[in-house]
C-alpha cells in the first residue's frame, strides 16, 4: 500500500464535534503526528484509540516532516492532529503538507471543527468575503505593516489572540483602523463559551477593567467601500485634471484610458472628465 497523509480535524473544545471519519483513520493510521502528544493523549485516550504518537511542532517541523515523508514513502499512513481544530490553519502542518506534494506523496484532509470559520458564521457580520490573519506577527515592524494593511481591507476580518495579549492587541487595532463593529468569540464550544457582540471601542473598555480568559478568536468588520472611495477620491483631488492624465499617461496609457481611470478614481463620467479638459483649454 501507498503512504498518504490524513490531516484530521479534532474539536476545539466540545470532544462530541470529532467525525466518525477521523476517529475511523486515527484508529487505523499506523502513526499520528501530534503537535502536542501530552494534550493529543486525552483525546485518544478518551476514544480509546491506541496508534502510536510522534511529535511534530513549530520548533520540529522541518526535520521531522522528512521523516514522516520517508515513512509515508515507505507505505505508512500517518494521521496528523493540532492541538484543536484544522490541521495546516496557523499551524506547522502546513510545511508537511508542502513537501508531501513535492515528494509525490497523496495527501487528503478530513474536514471538522475550525476555530476562525466557527467564530465567523456566529459574529454576524458579512460572511460572504472574509479575510484570515491569524495571529498578528511579533515583530514590530511586520506587525505595523499587517495593520496598515488591514485598515483598508474591504473584507471581514479573523484574527486569533491569546488573553493575556488581547488589550493590546485592541488596542493596535483600535489606532489602525478606527472604531469597527466587531464580534469577539471566546472559548468556542466548551461550557463557558461567550459570544460578545460589540465594537472596537467598547470591547477595549470593557477589557480594560475585565481580566481576559480562554482564547480568542476577533471577527471584525471590514472597510466600507464607500469610504475607502470616498478617501481615494480625496486624494486626488490635489491634483490637476491634467496632472492626474498625465501620471497614467506616463506609465503607458493611451489617453483614451487615462480619461477612464481618472474618471474612476475621482468618482464621475469619462465624458466629464473631457468636457472638464475641454474647457480648461479653452480657458
Amino acid at each position: 500500500m501507498e503512504g498518504k497523509l490524513y490531516l484530521c480535524a479534532t474539536p476545539i473544545g466540545n470532544l462530541e464535534d470529532i467525525t466518525l471519519r477521523v476517529l475511523r483513520v486515527l484508529k487505523e493510521a499506523d502513526l499520528i503526528a501530534a503537535e502536542d502528544t501530552r494534550n493529543s493523549i486525552k483525546l485518544l485516550n478518551h476514544f480509546e484509540i491506541h496508534t502510536p504518537m510522534t511529535s511534530y511542532h513549530e520548533y520540529n517541523k522541518y526535520d521531522k516532516a522528512r521523516e514522516l515523508v520517508q515513512a509515508m514513502g515507505k507505505g505508512k499512513q500517518v494521521a496528523l492532529i493540532t492541538d484543536a481544530g484544522t490541521p495546516g490553519i496557523s499551524d506547522p502542518g502546513e510545511e508537511l503538507v508542502r513537501l508531501c506534494w513535492e515528494e509525490g506523496i497523496e495527501v487528503t484532509s478530513l474536514p471538522g471543527p475550525s476555530a476562525c470559520i466557527t467564530a465567523l458564521t456566529l459574529s454576524g457580520l458579512s460572511t460572504r468575503r472574509f479575510a484570515f490573519e491569524a495571529f498578528l506577527p511579533g515583530d514590530k515592524k511586520e506587525r505595523q505593516e499587517i495593520l496598515r494593511e488591514l485598515a483598508v481591507e474591504t473584507r471581514t476580518l479573523i484574527l486569533y489572540e491569546a488573553p493575556h495579549r488581547l488589550v493590546k492587541t485592541l488596542e493596535e487595532l483600535y489606532a489602525a483602523l478606527g472604531n469597527r463593529r466587531m464580534t469577539l468569540c471566546r472559548e468556542l464550544t466548551k461550557k463557558h463559551e461567550t459570544v460578545f457582540r460589540t465594537d472596537l471601542e467598547q470591547a477595549l473598555a470593557h477589557y480594560r477593567t475585565e481580566e481576559p480568559r480562554g482564547e480568542c478568536v476577533l471577527v471584525i468588520e471590514g472597510r466600507k467601500q464607500e469610504d475607502l472611495l470616498k478617501e481615494r477620491q480625496e486624494s486626488w483631488a490635489a491634483f490637476t485634471l491634467e496632472e492626474h492624465l498625465r501620471i497614467y499617461e506616463e506609465q503607458g496609457e493611451s489617453r483614451k484610458e487615462a480619461m477612464r481611470l481618472v474618471a474612476k478614481d475621482r468618482g464621475c463620467s469619462r465624458r466629464e472628465i473631457y468636457q472638464a479638459l475641454l474647457e480648461n483649454k479653452n480657458r
